[in-house]
């Protein structure tokens, strides 16, 4: 009996796979509020339960965390993209009905829900967990070590005895793998939501079973949600007071700019409304010169718009990987919320990430001295993957025959719980 589970957790989206031998594997599926699915959003709602106690929290995760949000706006607290906040040393937590929640906390509790989502068919009975991680955490300033101390600490809570950690693209690249027909030198460009993470790996298959040697691996903290950053950025900052001035002791002054990076971060506006930033903010409203822009913003934060703003800025950059152009649409921003986007003008605003992407695979290159012709597959992975200009990037550098898509959601969860079946595992983990 197979034993082992792959874990991705990812920033998006979280799927676990069991293997069922060492060559066949299968996503946990849940049932919830909301349906049945075998994947889920990374996203948490709190609403209070009454009827359990004063204190009492109702918790849901993925899909059915969006629609209780929805359901009951202004009551429930809405946290999603957590794995954004591992590896960060500021993150020290966030209030959730006047109750502490620390990064761990929220794992261990998004997990459970999970676990009880999938009633009997979650495998009690595993004694190896995989996690996946990227080679380099989201954050300017991320911490490895004290990522996976939060992870191990949430991962024993849920009772597993074995717990390994390997890098998100070595998994994917090792799901991409069963199908080789031949030896081969494989780059795997994993793009999740907040990193893209590059390894290339030697696969040969001697007496037929399949061995790898990881050539190297490389990576940054960019990817989707920073593509997300952009969009809103240019297109609803400028709307709640960018760029705006408020007056201080008989001079105008700039509103604070890091107020704008922080809700850039649509993943993150549910935790700055408890941070002091937001308070500072809402002191600014009777000196600013355009006092309206700041209301509007105050009043996005307080309704918890994160997720609708997630929604058009996804509709839009989804309708621009197939169109030259596309309507931007955020109810909240009224008139001011409906813009026309060219793919042009997009690629601009992402230009300076995209840099950042190539150097990092050119750092991986160089530093494996590994030429373009000496790599046999390119596999592509992950929703950004299907960004034209992110595309671009490997059309101008390998033989279209070379490049290869798939598995956007399972490739790292199911090569996660085939390594995990694995005698060598130790040869794979990060």
């Amino acid at each position: 009996m197979a034993h082992a589970l792959g874990l991705d957790f990812g920033t998006t989206n979280t799927v676990i796979a069991q293997a069922e031998n060492r060559e066949h594997t299968h996503s946990i599926r849940y049932t919830s509020p909301a349906g049945t699915s075998d994947s889920m959003r990374t996203a948490l709602s709190f609403l209070k339960d009454r009827q359990l106690g004063a204190g009492a929290l109702k918790v849901e995760a993925g899909q059915a965390a969006i629609r209780t949000f929805i359901d009951n706006p202004g009551e429930c607290r809405f946290l999603q993209s957590i794995k954004t906040f591992a590896a960060s040393a500021v993150f020290q937590g966030t209030l959730v009905h006047a109750r502490r929640f620390q990064f761990e906390d929220l794992m261990e509790v998004f997990l459970k829900r999970l676990e009880a989502y999938a009633g009997d068919g979650w495998p009690s009975d595993a004694k190896r967990l995989v996690a996946g991680r990227p080679v380099h955490f989201a954050g300017a300033s991320a911490d490895p070590a004290l990522a996976t101390t939060r992870y191990n600490e949430a991962l024993t809570r849920l009772g597993f005895p074995e717990i390994h950690y390997v890098y998100e693209p070595v998994a994917a690249a090792f799901y991409f793998a069963q199908n080789l027909k031949q030896d081969a030198t494989v780059l795997v460009a994993d793009f999740g939501g907040g990193t893209t993470d590059f390894s290339l790996v030697r696969f040969e298959t001697h007496g037929g079973k399949l061995s790898a040697r990881p050539i190297g691996h490389s990576g940054v903290g960019i990817a989707g949600d920073q593509f997300d950053a952009r969009i809103i950025d240019h297109l609803v900052a400028p709307e709640i007071g960018k760029g705006s001035q408020f007056k201080s002791f008989g001079k105008l002054l700039d509103v604070p700019s890091n107020y704008y990076l922080s809700f850039s971060r649509w993943n993150q506006l549910s935790v700055f409304k408890t941070m002091k930033e937001f308070t500072d903010l809402q002191s600014l409203v009777r000196q600013a010169v355009e006092p309206d822009k700041l209301e509007l913003f105050i009043e996005l934060i307080e309704h918890d718009e994160g997720y609708p703003l997630y929604q058009a800025v996804s509709a839009t950059k989804m309708a621009l990987s197939s169109a030259e152009e596309a309507d931007f649409r955020f109810a909240p921003l009224g008139k001011a919320g409906e813009k026309r986007v060219t793919r042009a003008e997009f690629e601009t605003w992402i230009a300076e990430d995209l840099s950042r992407m190539e150097a990092a695979l050119d750092q991986l290159l160089t530093e494996t001295k590994t030429t373009a012709d000496e790599i046999d597959k390119v596999f592509l992975t992950g929703g950004t993957s299907f960004v034209p200009a992110v595309r671009d990037i490997f059309k101008r550098r390998f033989a279209a025959d070379k490049i290869e898509t798939g598995g956007e959601l399972v490739s790292i969860a199911h090569g996660l719980a085939l390594i995990g079946e694995r005698d060598d595992i130790s040869q794979w983990t990060a």
